[in-house]
This record gives C-alpha cells, sequence and structure tokens, in this order.
C-alpha cells in the first residue's frame, strides 16, 4: 500500500524551546510515561479495590467468573500481544525507511485493535441478555449469590474503561498513520509513533492481568 505521500517525507524541525531533536524526542518520551503513570495507578485502583472484595467473598467471585468464557479472553489476550508486536514493528520499519512495511504494520495493529472490540461487544451483549448486569441492572435468576452483581459491577468497570482505552488508542494508532502516509515520519523522526506505541504497549499489558484476575479465578 503505497501512496506518493508516503514516498515523500518532510524535513522535522523541533520546537523552539528544545534545545535539539534529541531533547525534543527525550522529553516527549518522559511526558508520555508521567502520563502512562497515572494510567497505571488508575486501574491499580480498581485492581486493588478487586483483591480486596474477592478475599471477602471468594465465592461469590468464582461464580462470576465461571459464566465469562475463557476461551474468547484467550483470544482477545492473543489479539493484543500479536498488536503489541506489529505497533513496534511499524517503529522498527520507519527506523529503517522502510514506509510500504510500517503502513501494513499500523493497518494490522488498528485491525487487531477491531478484532478485540468486537469480541468485546459479542461477551457484552451475550451478558445483557442473560441479566448478568451490575447492581440493580441485574437479574439473572440462576444465581447461587445473591451478590453476584457485585462481581458484575467490577466486571464492567475494568473491561470497560481499558475498552475505552482500546478505542483511543485506535484513535491514536489512525492519526500516526495517517501523519505517516503523509511523509511526516522518516529514521530521524517517529517521536508520536513511539508514544503511541509505549501507550499501546501498557493497553495490552493492564489486559494480560485483567484476563486471569477475571476469567481464570476459582
Amino acid at each position: 500500500m503505497s501512496t506518493a505521500k508516503s514516498a515523500t517525507t518532510h524535513q522535522h524541525h523541533h520546537a523552539h524551546h528544545f534545545r535539539s531533536d534529541l531533547h525534543e524526542f527525550v522529553s516527549a518520551k518522559e511526558g508520555i510515561w508521567i502520563f502512562m503513570v497515572t494510567e497505571v495507578l488508575m486501574f491499580g485502583g480498581l485492581f486493588v479495590a478487586f483483591f480486596i472484595y474477592q478475599a471477602l467473598k471468594p465465592a461469590v467471585f468464582a461464580e462470576g467468573a465461571s459464566y465469562l468464557d475463557w476461551k474468547l479472553g484467550a483470544l482477545n489476550t492473543l489479539v493484543l500481544i500479536v498488536s503489541s508486536w506489529t505497533m513496534a514493528l511499524s517503529i522498527h520499519y520507519i527506523q529503517k525507511g522502510q514506509n510500504q512495511r510500517a503502513t501494513w504494520a499500523l493497518i494490522t495493529t488498528l485491525a487487531c485493535g477491531l478484532i478485540f472490540m468486537i469480541v468485546k461487544y459479542f461477551e457484552y451483549t451475550h451478558k445483557f441478555e442473560m441479566g448478568l448486569m451490575p447492581g440493580k441492572f441485574f437479574f439473572f435468576e440462576k444465581a447461587v449469590n445473591a451478590e453476584l452483581p457485585l462481581y458484575f459491577g467490577f466486571y464492567y468497570s475494568m473491561t470497560g474503561l481499558h475498552g475505552l482505552h482500546v478505542l483511543t488508542g485506535m484513535g491514536l494508532i489512525s492519526w500516526v498513520l495517517w501523519r505517516h502516509l503523509n511523509g511526516e515520519f522518516n529514521e530521524h523522526y517517529y517521536t508520536a509513533v513511539e508514544g503511541v506505541c509505549i501507550f499501546w504497549h501498557i493497553v495490552d499489558l493492564v489486559w494480560i492481568f485483567l484476563f486471569p484476575l477475571l476469567y481464570l479465578i476459582e
């Protein structure tokens, strides 16, 4: 998938408040990592609350996990691992000046994100139909534990927040793909792609923790 625009790169000039291109690159990476620390802290609060309630009500959480399809969770885990690899490949190809391969790597990453969200859509709709909802919206008649809505409150909060991050990541990948097709990145300048790559890796890492926590507990 090559275009005339992708064959022509634009000369990048660092902003006036940076000493050099390297200073701009390092500062941008430090900024994205500081932002990602706040993201980890946000998810960390949910993880801590989950661990506390799971310890207090192990039977409730074990029953909740039994209604999840671990095969779909495993599929989504594999999809996100592949997407992290292709996202990293996009930077590698840009560094090597292989623009067409970088384009396809970004497109593949987007496709993986879309597959992930489609799988979550089918998971969510199936649970909605069953009545496995959080809080007062719960109407599943076969529940053994009366507090089962608590588990699904955590399930929807944690997977829903993660899903929003996946959608945000897909939007950012689309943004860098558009800029890449316009020839804005080359082996000397790919700061935005690296920043989005860091964000995407953290989003993938969060899911790797969510999958066993929600789907595999007993």
